[in-house]
């Protein structure tokens, strides 16, 4: 599967460039305008690593870096930020702030490729040591990145958690109260009902393209990951 880059950038001229220059060497490329924009990206689709503008209008590249880092569901993404401000203190204010690299404009495309394979070599081993796979499933668990037979699949937040409480124990069947507690916890209050909803939901993204059902409702009991239903 092809790495994915999102550039969050706003100089059309120069995301044209970056594109050319990425997919060139092999990448998948998404591109934002602002940050709003590339944090809706993020929120949609599985990313290995964010090229981040500092000038952006509406918010800084600093404060989407920030917000980035706030957020559970995409903090451990790698960001190399992009900026024309090569100042020490910019430079400082950036890693602070949580990018991993720091490329001042103009840069060299050969230079800005070496940074990516890079960071992604450095974090590569991490990644894959915290991987589940189930049939034609991958998840992992640090980038929130799920797979089928290479298809992105875009989850809300209790459906990944369900699938990956699933993933952890393939074969076990979890009542619904079980489910339940691993997933929203002991002192909530969620009915029964709730947990077919999501299950559901879990249904229809997992086999979107028809794909062999490996949720199995389990009369009586609850629900398994397995492949015997």
């Amino acid at each position: 599967m092809k790495p994915v880059i999102l550039v969050i950038e706003d100089e059309t001229a120069l995301v044209t460039l970056i594109r050319y220059n990425l997919e060139a060497e092999g990448f998948e490329v998404l591109d934002a305008p602002d940050g709003e924009e590339g944090l809706l990206i993020l929120s949609e689709n599985a990313v290995d690593l964010i090229l981040l503008d500092w000038m952006l209008p509406n918010l800084s590249g600093i404060e989407i870096c920030r917000q980035i880092r706030r957020r559970s569901d995409i903090r451990n993404i790698p960001v190399i930020m992009l900026t024309a401000r090569g100042e020490e203190c910019d430079r400082v204010r950036g890693l602070n702030a949580g990018a991993d690299d720091y490329l001042s404009k103009p840069f060299s495309y050969k230079e800005l490729i070496a940074r990516i394979h890079a960071i992604l070599r450095r974090i590569r081993p991490a990644l894959e040591e915290k991987t589940l796979t189930f049939h034609d499933m991958e998840m992992n668990v640090v980038t929130h990145r799920v797979t089928r037979d290479s298809r992105s699949i875009h989850l809300g937040p209790t459906e990944y958690r369900l699938l990956c409480h699933l993933m952890e124990n393939p074969g076990r069947v979890f009542t619904r109260d079980q489910l339940i507690n691993a997933v929203w916890g002991h002192d909530v209050d969620v009915d029964e009902r709730t947990v077919d909803v999501h299950i559901r939901r879990l249904r229809q993204e997992l086999n979107a393209k028809d794909e062999v059902d490996v949720i199995r409702t389990v009369r009586g009991a609850g629900y398994a990951l397995d492949l015997t239903g």
